[in-house]
């Protein structure tokens, strides 16, 4: 069954991280996305971020033929994907105004760190870089510790791909609707700092502090955070609710202890944990799960990547699939009407007749 982008044809110029991961987000859901690589390119079927490619065409860019060539495919495309520093593609003779000239309804989207302008637009970076910038990092850790990094999930895919995918989307949206073609600028700084808008809410309304680890939301608080278990395996309590932290006072053998009345006196938040700490450490981890499991306490076991997929309720679901022999996560968000068709591992032979050039 097509899915919801069925129809919709992307060129995707290779690179790293991001850039293909919004490839792989509407290539999940239907959209023909042909790879641009350089010549002597091996994908590996592993890889989840180069599944659903309808074709890979190896081409040197930094000949004149190659250049034409991918001139010429994007001409008939519905976008284009990109994420090289600014200026590259304008080098190549495959800028905005080029390709917007061929084919005015092209959708050209751009990733970038740092964006296409700004004192640092030509500078390298890295997923820790982008969110430093735009005040994200600084909100992630302990408190009176340093930073700590959130692999690279904010800015690379969080910020970046999935934020380009968004913009993508909008703009293939707009020429549907009868609007030009267009370039979308997406910049990681950007997109972290989007992400943050909630915890920007709680700093103008004095909610939070502007520090790490003395927030709800940040390990600040003793009923949002992890804790160790007998085992040595963690559990994460979100008992934000008053309804649910009545329930983690029962479940935890506090509920008639008065130290644990005021739930949110920031004073008291040191011996609180300190408290639930010394609980948590006397049973283990599935104790804990036989306890607080499925219940409104707002808990889940921290499970460890090969764990996750086979919790019962992501098995249920098949939140995570084998593609190519690897486990991945499967495509996301559901959708009733147009499901996403079931991945192709990177480098699987396609039926050119689903979307012939």
């Amino acid at each position: 069954m097509p899915g919801a982008l069925s129809g919709i044809r992307i060129i995707e110029f290779a690179g790293i991280g991001p850039a293909p991961f919004c490839a792989m987000m509407l290539g999940d859901h239907g959209a023909d996305v042909i790879r641009i690589d350089r010549p002597g390119a091996r994908l590996d079927p592993r890889d989840a971020l180069s599944r659903n490619r309808a074709e890979v065409i190896p081409l040197d860019m930094k000949t004149p033929q190659g250049a034409a060539a991918a001139r010429d495919l994007c001409r008939s495309a519905n976008g284009l994907i990109e994420g090289f520093r600014p200026g590259v593609m304008e080098r190549l003779g495959l800028g905005p105004d080029v390709l917007l000239g061929d084919n005015p309804a092209l959708v050209y989207g751009r990733m970038t760190g740092w964006g296409q302008d700004g004192p640092y637009a030509q500078a390298a970076g890295h997923d820790i870089n982008y969110i430093a910038l735009a005040g994200v990092l600084h909100t992630i850790g302990r408190a009176g510790e340093r930073p700590v990094p959130p692999v690279n999930y904010l800015g690379d895919f969080g910020g970046g791909g999935m934020l380009l995918a968004f913009g993508m989307v909008s703009a293939l949206l707009a020429v549907r609707n009868g609007a030009p073609g267009q370039v979308i600028d997406a910049a990681m700084t950007d997109g972290a700092a989007i992400l943050s808008a909630m915890s920007w809410t709680m700093l103008e309304m004095g909610v939070n502090r502007d520090a790490a680890g003395v927030n709800m939301l940040d390990g600040g608080a003793p009923f949002y955070d992890t804790y160790v278990c007998a085992d040595g395996k963690f559990i994460a309590i979100g008992s934000i609710e008053p309804q649910f932290y009545a329930l983690l006072r029962t479940a935890a053998g506090i509920a008639d202890d008065p130290d644990f009345d005021d739930q949110h006196n920031r004073a008291t938040w040191p011996a609180k944990k300190a408290r639930l700490a010394t609980i948590f450490a006397s049973k283990t981890r599935d104790e804990w799960c036989s306890i607080m499991e499925a219940t409104d306490i707002c808990f889940a076991p921290v499970l460890a990547m090969r764990e996750a997929p086979l919790h019962p309720h992501n098995a249920a679901r098949a939140t995570f699939l084998t593609v190519g022999g690897a486990t991945q996560p499967a495509p996301a968000p559901r959708f009733s009407a147009t499901p996403a068709p079931v991945p192709r591992a990177a480098g699987a032979p396609v039926d050119r007749t689903v979307g012939d050039r």
